[in-house]
């Protein structure tokens, strides 16, 4: 199975105050920890889009993003895996269990997923409205593994819709969508104070 990957790293950044192409963990740019770990996972070659070396230029969308990030994957390459660079601490374990679960050919695409532990609400303003029961919910992180010839039939759906999952595309199209666990190390550096989080867990983590 030829398996290429997506690192997308061109977002403005906007709820961390800034670009975060540029910043570093370990030494590294986030985007490089992620190439670095997707290349020793058997990855067959590594797409990173955004104003970084060898990058290819992104949208002002993350959907947008994607889309140029496909146009640069061979036609022939039958499985693609999306992930944000804002997530640094993707583990090779991780993409492994993805992968895996790809290979089985029991869906379309695989996310993995984390269950939802904190209590959520729907609120008007500072008003609550509403409890949400969270026993069918899950919070879904990258990497992602789509049927690359899927995921491209997706994006053709409702281009001006700004979605934030790739999944959901393919939930539009009937394509079926599985989770496996996620990782809870595996953050997302969102806003101002992550980065430093992500320093400290890094230092605990073992190499997997």
């Amino acid at each position: 199975m030829k398996v290429w990957a997506i690192v997308l790293a061109a977002g403005s950044g906007a709820r961390y105050g800034g670009p975060k192409h540029e910043l570093q963990l370990g030494g590294l740019p986030l985007w490089k920890r992620s190439v670095s770990v997707l290349e020793a996972s058997g990855i067959d070659s590594v797409v990173v889009v955004g104003p970084v070396d060898g990058g290819v230029p992104g949208g002002p969308r993350r959907r947008d993003s994607v889309v140029a990030g496909l146009a640069a994957v061979p036609e022939s390459v039958e499985w693609v895996v999306i992930h944000d660079a804002a997530r640094p601490l993707i583990t090779r374990r991780l993409v492994a269990t993805v992968l895996g679960a790809a290979r089985s050919g029991q869906s379309d695409a695989v996310v993995p997923a984390l269950a939802v532990t904190d209590t959520l609400k729907v609120v008007d303003g500072d008003v609550v409205v509403e409890t949400i029961d969270r026993s069918q919910l899950a919070a879904v992180q990258t990497p992602q593994a789509f049927r690359a010839k899927l995921l491209r039939e997706a994006h053709l759906i409702d281009p001006d819709d700004d979605v934030t999952d790739d999944a959901g595309l393919l939930e539009r199209i009937g394509g079926t969508v599985t989770i496996v666990p996620g990782d809870r190390t595996n953050i997302k550096i969102t806003f101002a104070g992550d980065l430093e989080l992500a320093e400290q867990m890094m230092g605990v983590m073992r190499d997997d």
